[in-house]
């Protein structure tokens, strides 16, 4: 299934349509090589606004229950 989600770094903001079964430093690291999002390193962890909880980079969306509409603001 894909989701609709918004990545917050220190570079930037990009919203992103993703597979929700893929690892989302893995994901973000394609995206970024693309040019989809802004250049930069990957954090290892990043912070889901509607859980309102950390989520790691090394765990699928569906595992870290990131759904549609959220924002992932990286944590440095």
């Amino acid at each position: 299934m894909y989701i609709n989600v918004t990545i917050e770094t220190s570079e930037g903001r990009a919203d992103i349509r993703i597979d929700s079964e893929q690892m989302i430093g893995q994901g973000l690291n394609v995206l970024r090589e693309s040019g989809k999002i802004p250049n930069g390193s990957t954090p290892d962890c990043y912070c889901s606004r509607l859980n309102q909880r950390p989520a790691s980079a090394h765990m699928t969306f569906a595992e870290e229950q990131i759904f549609d509409g959220d924002i992932l603001s990286a944590v440095i």
